[in-house]
């Protein structure tokens, strides 16, 4: 197979990258560290009425004063992140705040913060009318691996100096800013809400708010046209990132595309994105926005092309490679995600997961598969001499892959142990380190360290593959929410066989159910139960976060239920969440 024929440009990690030492002693590609200069906290002053908090959190806080007041754009990730943004603007603008407009939900958890002196009036949130719905989801049903998933991308177990520190992450200096512990949630559901474009007033000012789905599929552009201002969460301080390391659903470039055409065809004098710095001037912008769009379009189509082609997922990476660019700038470079894997994403997101590749088909199990391919190349040893030797001529993408097979024959050891890592398993870990060391990509250096710390027993993991409820997430969703998402943790082992209906009954009416049946767990509205639970939303908090146990809620009448206890211990035994089994 041929790859295209121009130049590339630097894809996952590039051994021949520079490193150097970070501020706190990181060990990075040099112009990952080079990025934290474009992040670092500032207020930026766009133009005599508008502000752009960057570097306060992951995101940015914006603020645009109108005749009748200042607009806040996002409230960050919570109230104490918020009440820092205030604080900065309060020293260039005393104007009563008019309006809050949500870009999208990931940044709308400091909004209390604006309340809190109690000085305000009613103020308008505007917002897209899935926000609250996309809040209330994350966390619930896959709550393990969506925890799991951010310790990795943003590097949270990683120490806080030496060679592994995180350096940024990439959209920002870090998930979290730790001067804002212990991160006190206040979101408030926007009480003026679309699902399709809008013109209106705010504050004084004509205002246009677009959706425009981007990594969530409530994100909005909001145009100031009388500012020629344009607010969005499409263009980022890199390469727009297809496939989140974390786990996400698929965002489909077609869409973002659109929504990229959307901003040109406004020809702004501003952009101001929800991360990283301003960009201002028309031409500029221009040039910039359509560079990026066309890097994702280049994604795209070639990702097609080659899928036509009848490449496999893996041929397609080295057959979709960015071409290199005199004009490029930092927004187009893979600071966050790496466009390899973005193609993958798109063949997964366009095809599936069946690539054409027949070893995928009907694979092996990956531990007899290691047993079999070690002994093929001469057992144990000789394999690890070949990783070692894969390592020493700096062929990492197979050193990695040897080291795995070795990896998969170690025994299972409990992590929170801290034990010492066997040779195999340091190894990967150096191998993960190496690549750190090299990417220009955030996220995977975030993801390689954390993996190597977890392989050398410095960091224990464990706990993230345990679903859990936070008590927060329980107490601000509707009861039903936590109630049905226990379908996901049902153990269809134990409920062979197994039929009964259970209803919750809240202190405020609420009355939700689940029907165990066929082993699974259907969601009801519990009216044909023969079982029955009545607590507060309180309580039912308390165990599903692991504070109180069924057993003891039901001894204490915390909970109270005409059914027998027998019958319900019967019926929550079937479900995988320790809390609700004693």
């Amino acid at each position: 197979m041929t790859t295209n024929s121009h130049d590339y440009l630097p894809a996952s990690f590039s051994l021949q990258a520079h490193t150097k030492e970070g501020p706190l002693g990181q060990i990075a590609n040099d112009e990952l560290i080079n990025h934290s200069s474009r992040l670092e906290e500032k207020l930026w002053t766009v133009a005599s009425d508008i502000w752009c908090l960057v570097g306060n959190g992951l995101s940015n806080q914006t603020f645009i004063e109108g005749p009748d007041g200042l607009i806040i754009i996002d409230t960050g990730e919570c109230q104490e992140e918020m009440a820092a943004a205030l604080s900065t603007i309060r020293q260039v603008t005393k104007k009563p705040i008019a309006a809050i407009i949500y870009s999208h939900f990931h940044y709308v958890s400091g909004t209390q913060a604006i309340f809190a002196d109690g000085s305000q009036s009613e103020i308008p949130i505007w917002g897209h009318a899935r926000i609250t719905e996309n809040l209330r989801s994350y966390g619930t049903e896959l709550s393990a691996v969506a925890s799991r998933g951010l310790i990795h991308q943003f590097g949270i177990s990683l120490p806080k100096d030496g060679p592994d520190a995180v350096v940024n992450a990439g959209l920002g200096m870090s998930y979290r800013n730790s001067n804002h512990a212990p991160f006190t949630p206040g979101f408030i559901e926007p009480n003026e809400t679309f699902t399709k474009p809008i013109q209106t007033t705010i504050a004084g000012l004509l205002v246009e708010m677009t959706p425009s789905p981007s990594d969530a599929d409530d994100s909005i552009t909001i145009w100031f046209p009388e500012l020629k201002l344009c607010v969005n969460n499409l263009v980022w301080p890199a390469l727009f990132n297809v496939f989140a390391i974390r786990g996400e659903e698929y965002r489909d470039p077609r869409i973002l595309l659109e929504g990229l055409d959307h901003i040109l065809s406004l020809k702004p004098d501003i952009l101001v994105g929800t991360h990283g710095p301003p960009i201002q001037g028309e031409e500029t912008i221009t040039s910039e926005v359509t560079r990026y769009r066309d890097r994702i379009q280049f994604l795209w189509d070639q990702s097609v092309r080659g899928i036509n082609k009848g490449l496999t997922s893996d041929e397609l990476t080295e057959f979709v490679q960015l071409p290199t660019d005199l004009h490029e700038t930092y927004i187009t470079k893979q600071f966050y995600g790496v466009a390899e894997h973005h193609v993958r994403q798109i063949y997964a997101g366009l095809r599936g997961w069946f690539d054409g590749n027949p070893v995928n088909l009907f694979p092996d199990q990956p531990k007899s598969r290691a047993e079999k391919i070690i002994e093929g190349f001469g057992g144990i040893e000789r394999t690890r001499e070949l990783a070692i030797e894969a390592i020493r001529n700096n062929d990492l993408r197979w050193a990695i892959e040897l080291c795995h097979l070795l990896v998969q024959l170690t025994p299972e050891k409990d992590e929170s142990a801290n034990p010492t890592p066997n040779p195999d398993s340091q190894l990967l870990a150096d191998c993960l380190r190496l690549i750190a060391q090299k990417t220009m990509a955030s996220n995977i250096r975030n993801w390689c360290l954390t993996q190597a710390l977890a392989l050398e027993g410095k960091i224990d993991l464990s706990r993230h593959r345990k679903h859990r409820f936070s008590k927060t997430v329980t107490l601000s969703n509707p009861p039903e929410t936590t109630v049905h998402a226990l379908k996901v943790l049902l153990i269809p082992e134990a409920a062979n066989g197994y039929t009964a209906e259970m209803r919750w009954e809240f202190e405020k009416g609420q009355r939700t159910g689940l029907k165990i049946r066929n082993n699974v767990a259907i969601p009801t509205n519990g009216e044909e139960a023969n079982l029955s639970i009545s607590l507060s939303l309180e309580h039912w908090a308390e165990i599903l976060s692991g504070n109180l146990n069924l057993s003891d809620g039901l001894a204490s009448n915390l909970l109270k239920s005409n059914s027998s206890k027998k019958d319900l211990l019967a019926f929550f035994a079937n479900f995988d969440h320790r809390p609700l089994n004693q």
